[in-house]
């Protein structure tokens, strides 16, 4: 009887213990990867506001995705405009994770081949305030690309700004 109770006590714990899940991590640019609502301006060389989003390109708000490389590299994030709804671009920038900035210089888009600087790229935690009051993590970036024929006539570059994407419908 003991060999019967032994044996069911092992088959019980094997059972169980087979049952567990391993934990999923997350990658290694977690941090800085996102879905953003971003604005546009245009800055000058001292960094002044000189354009606002209606009075540049009147798109108002756009989508921003930031997300990690296939090879899931400690340093390094893709950054594209969702559905082309602004400049349609995609380039990888090196990042400080731990830093939550980023910058690439001379990136070739992967969407048409114009080269593409990020500056001053940060990604700020809880330091945004969404339409509907709530907290969320801020992302910002001076941006210039090499076919934009109003970068030096009208401002210097432009300036990327926004807030993590919540899914509540109030902050859309």
């Amino acid at each position: 009887m003991k060999k019967i109770y032994f044996a069911i006590v092992a088959l019980a714990a094997l059972t169980f213990a087979s049952c567990e899940k391993a934990p999923i991590g997350g990658t290694a640019t977690e941090s800085l990867a996102g879905q953003w609502y971003v604005t546009v301006q245009g800055l000058d060389t001292d960094g002044s506001v000189l354009y606002e989003d209606e009075d540049l390109f009147g798109l108002g708000n756009f989508w921003l995705l930031t997300y990690n490389t296939a090879a899931n590299d400690p340093d390094s994030i893709w950054i594209q405009d969702v559905d082309g709804a602004f400049w349609d671009f995609k380039v990888k920038a090196h990042c400080d994770k731990d830093a939550g900035t980023f910058e690439v210089a001379g990136a070739i888009d992967q969407q048409y081949g114009i080269s593409v600087d990020i500056t001053n790229g940060k990604v700020l935690k809880g330091a945004a305030k969404t339409p509907s009051g709530m907290p969320a993590d801020s992302i910002t970036m001076d941006i210039l690309y090499s076919d934009d024929s109003y970068a030096g006539v009208y401002y210097d570059r432009l300036r990327i700004t926004g807030y993590r994407y919540t899914g509540l419908a109030a902050d859309d």
